[in-house]
């Protein structure tokens, strides 16, 4: 009677190492393996000039590095081709590990890397303000030819069309700067026909952007819900709340697409799990 009671504990030992194994490989992979995810959104008022017009966006890299000089990171950009590069905010982490002086010299290596590839795009995050890095970091963008949109825009023009791209300074900001209301609403009476594109590094303004009919919006911010669990939305979000929205992928309202990062990087403290950090990659398609 005692050996098959030896063998089930020894059985039941050896699944429980399984799974130890398992989870381990699995938490490793969801915080070392940058993948790439690739969305075709589809619109009727896009400029026929603009279809197949492809984005990458990254967002909250927190002064993440992967491969020597985010080599890893800037081969995935590179093998997207795209024809703009937008970064969402959270270049930095307000934590200051590593230091300030090296966060920036890590975002200096990769913008210097992805200014070879594409036009670059750039607006603020919560992490930029808080850390008091912020001048610096801006500095440097700018002296690397990155365009900075702070609650303003710019045309970009193929073939004859234009669309508008437009970013939001984030709320940690200056406390006197115009609202976010204001600003899409001017946006949108100025180009009342145009295809507008609106960056924003938080995941919470889909209505707002939905009731204006801004066409696609890229946003950041949640990190994917940190551990993705079946049937959530992610467990974890930005503000330490259980079980947040708007975490990943495509959000839509009206006509209004909303795109949501992982993100690169992760300052919380808590590891990823079933939530690789990730590129995006948009192609836009004329379907009128």
């Amino acid at each position: 009677m005692e050996k098959p009671k030896r063998r089930r504990r020894t059985g039941l030992l050896i699944a429980l190492l399984i799974f130890i194994l398992l989870i381990a490989a699995l938490l490793i992979d969801s915080n070392v393996r940058l993948v790439v995810t690739e969305y075709e959104l589809s619109y009727a008022n896009l400029p026929a000039s603009f279809d197949g017009f492809k984005i990458v966006f990254i967002s909250d890299t927190h002064a993440s590095e992967f491969g020597k000089s985010n080599e890893t990171l800037i081969n995935k950009i590179i093998g997207a081709q795209p024809d703009i590069i937008v970064v969402g905010g959270d270049v930095i982490d307000h934590d200051r590990q590593p230091p300030l002086e090296r966060q920036i010299e890590i975002a200096e290596t990769l913008v210097d890397g992805l200014t070879q590839i594409a036009p670059v795009y750039y607006i603020t995050g919560n992490h930029e303000w808080d850390s008091g890095g912020i001048w610096p970091l801006m500095s440097m963008l700018e002296e690397r030819g990155v365009h900075i949109l702070r609650n303003g825009y710019t045309i970009l023009e193929a073939g004859g069309d234009s669309i508008i791209l437009a970013g939001l300074d984030d709320p940690n900001g200056p406390a006197d700067m115009v609202k976010p209301r204001a600003i899409v609403r001017g946006i949108r009476e100025y180009g009342a026909a145009q295809f507008v594109i609106m960056l924003e590094h938080r995941n919470k303004n889909l209505p707002l952007h939905s009731e204006y009919g801004v066409d696609l919006v890229l946003c950041g911010h949640a990190h994917g819900g940190i551990i993705r669990l079946p049937f959530t939305d992610g467990l974890i979000g930005p503000s330490r709340e259980w079980f947040p929205s708007y975490t990943k992928g495509v959000y839509t309202m009206g006509s209004t697409n909303m795109v949501v990062s992982r993100g690169v990087g992760n300052h919380t403290g808590v590891p990823r799990f079933l939530n690789n950090p990730e590129v995006v990659v948009v192609r836009l398609v004329a379907s009128g």
